[in-house]
């Protein structure tokens, strides 16, 4: 049980550098419930809230939606990155959208991107 929703801690989403930076969008969240209860396993958030100085330092965007809490990088357990994107995109279309090999980028801004960085 969460302390935000039913499955994630607003820990989970914090800034990984440890300022304290965990606004957690509640649409975004929204869309990580729905994800984790399509698929049914573990939803792991690699990188959810960056404070602008941890930002530039792993090289995110300048406009990234990490900074305003409104983006996460995602793992499903046991679920390849192209299924959750696939999902993502065919049921969460409002939702901007990544595919990397290794993980899915979400995020909830107000003009949908779609983006493929899988090598």
């Amino acid at each position: 049980m969460g302390d935000i929703s039913t499955h994630f801690n607003r820990q989970e989403f914090a800034c990984r550098c440890g300022c304290g930076f965990a606004v957690v969008d509640k649409q975004l969240n929204e869309v990580l419930e729905a994800i984790r209860h399509h698929f049914d396993r573990p939803l792991i958030i690699n990188s959810a809230c960056r404070c602008a100085d941890y930002n530039k330092k792993v090289g995110g965007a300048k406009k990234s939606q990490h900074v305003l809490g409104m983006a996460a990088d995602i793992t499903v357990m046991n679920v390849h990155p192209d299924s959750v994107a696939d999902y993502v995109e065919n049921v969460h279309k409002a939702c901007s959208m990544g595919r990397y090999d290794s993980f899915t980028h979400i995020d909830v801004r107000n003009v949908v991107a779609h983006w493929d960085e899988r090598s």
